[in-house]
């Protein structure tokens, strides 16, 4: 089964196409990860599965169906995405950052409920924030922000996560703390996990399915083991490396040599 998929799809930012007449889809019910060098639209993919970019020609299907024909809020009742380095209100709780993945289940009629607290409490205590609950966001330690960003889509109760780059400016103990806690979502509560990440290794450790963004497109995907070679990094990264199997994971390892290989 196949939570989002792209037909045809075409993004551009002021005239400059990013990616053309992309074709792809995301199994449902398992961690996908997208992996390129910079600039190469990564992100720019990722804010279009979430109806955060328009396409200048194609479409995204969300469950099947076009994404821009869904409503705001049913959109945000099946998918939730957490952008790269969000910035919480000055002085907000994790509570309160956290209780913000109810909105979609809020109008005029509907109310703060018993279900909206009992996910909200459900969130805290799966991320293992609920200690932290009251403590200021900006007071929080770095893994500990990014584990509160993450209850919040939590909260939100939706099948598919969408993460761009969950891991930046963490040190490498927080990196595995974040992706394991969604490895631990993807495993135990079926989530779909669809993420932006730099590391090559971290990727092939985490990823069930990996895409390749090259060139406007999506240059290779399948399984981490099928499709990363060292041909591949040296044509996406513009890096020489070594691709040997991890001695303890058994996934892809990527030894960088850069200019020079070694003897």
């Amino acid at each position: 089964m196949t939570a989002i998929a792209s037909r045809g799809l075409t993004l551009s930012y002021q005239r400059q196409v990013i990616i053309d007449d992309l074709d792809v889809a995301l199994p449902k019910g398992e961690v996908s990860v997208l992996i390129g060098g910079n600039g190469s639209g990564k992100s720019t993919l990722l804010k279009s599965f979430a109806r955060l970019l328009k396409p200048q020609q194609g479409t995204v299907l969300l469950n099947g169906s076009d994404i821009q024909h869904k409503a705001t809020a049913e959109v945000a009742r099946e998918l939730a995405i957490l952008p790269q380095m969000p910035s919480p209100p000055e002085g907000i709780s994790v509570r309160q950052l956290v209780s913000l993945g109810r909105y979609p289940y809020q109008n005029w009629l509907q109310q703060w409920s018993v279900q909206d607290e009992a996910m909200v409490n459900h969130a805290l205590e799966r991320t293992g924030m609920s200690a932290l609950a009251e403590r200021p966001v900006d007071a929080l330690s770095g893994g500990q922000r990014q584990r509160a960003w993450i209850a919040m889509t939590l909260a939100q109760d939706t099948d598919t996560l969408l993460l761009d780059e969950p891991t930046t400016f963490l040190d490498l103990a927080h990196q595995i703390e974040v992706l394991d806690l969604l490895k631990e979502l993807n495993r135990h509560e079926g989530k779909t996990i669809v993420m932006v990440l730099h590391d090559l290794n971290l990727a092939c450790r985490y990823a069930d399915h990996m895409l390749v963004v090259h060139d406007r497109t999506v240059f290779a995907k399948g399984k981490p083991e099928a499709i990363l070679t060292e041909q591949l990094v040296k044509t996406v990264f513009d890096l020489n490396c070594r691709i040997i199997p991890d001695p303890f994971f058994a996934t892809p390892l990527c030894i960088p040599f850069g200019r020079e290989l070694p003897p």
